[in-house]
């Protein structure tokens, strides 16, 4: 990590849960080098130790050529606050971002399977996974599963106020920390749900920030 290094962080539990708060990960892959051109892909992701998971269709363009076990990059970015400063130059953000190298490998034992998928449910809502039907034989066909060893990463975070320089805290300028925050809204039932099912106690309550 050569620009801004003091910000650098190798701890194992801080990267894990920087993967964990996020609900979002990117994917960054090359699928033919003699092509070269480089594609980055938004896709939802779980972990369980140090393994991370990914999931899609068999038809997925990405991941056959990871299944292929190809180099990738796998990164993951919380916003956290709007800094802003006294000039332009110096505004910037208050974030948390992790960075994993690697290779992913294709899952194929049907126990591991069905438990990246339940990883990978539970992390977007926890109890999700026992509230509704498991996937059938033909689903998991259609579908799948990637492994990613979480061996190299790193993660960089920034917080504070913004560095202004002494000549600039005499302006009048507004300068502080403006916080940013997920925010969950009101359960909206499906519209052929079935008369009187209850909204489940794992289902957040609306109209709170919160970071999930």
């Amino acid at each position: 990590m050569r620009r801004a290094p003091e910000r650098g962080v190798y701890d194992t539990d801080a990267i894990h849960a920087i993967l964990d708060e996020a609900l979002v990960c990117h994917v960054g892959f090359v699928p033919d080098p003699d092509d070269g051109q480089p594609y980055v892909i938004p896709t939802i992701h779980g972990r369980d130790g140090d393994t991370l998971y990914l999931h899609g269709s068999t038809a997925s363009r990405m991941l056959r050529a990871l299944a292929d076990e190809i180099p990738l990059c796998v990164t993951v970015t919380l916003v956290d606050a709007l800094v802003l400063a006294r000039s332009a130059f110096h505004q910037t953000l208050n974030y948390r971002s992790a960075v994993i190298l690697g290779r992913a490998a294709r899952v194929t034992d049907a126990d591991e399977r069905l438990r990246a998928l339940r990883v990978i449910s539970e992390r977007v809502l926890p109890g999700r996974w026992a509230d509704c039907r498991p996937p059938t034989a033909g689903e998991l066909r259609q579908t799948t599963v990637l492994s990613v060893v979480i061996s190299e990463a790193s993660a960089k975070m920034r917080d504070g106020h913004a560095g202004d320089p002494p000549a600039d805290v005499t302006l009048a300028h507004w300068a502080g920390i403006i916080p940013l925050h997920t925010q969950v809204g009101g359960a909206q039932p499906a519209p052929d749900l079935h008369v009187g099912t209850a909204v489940p106690d794992y289902v957040p309550a609306g109209s709170l920030p919160r970071r999930i």
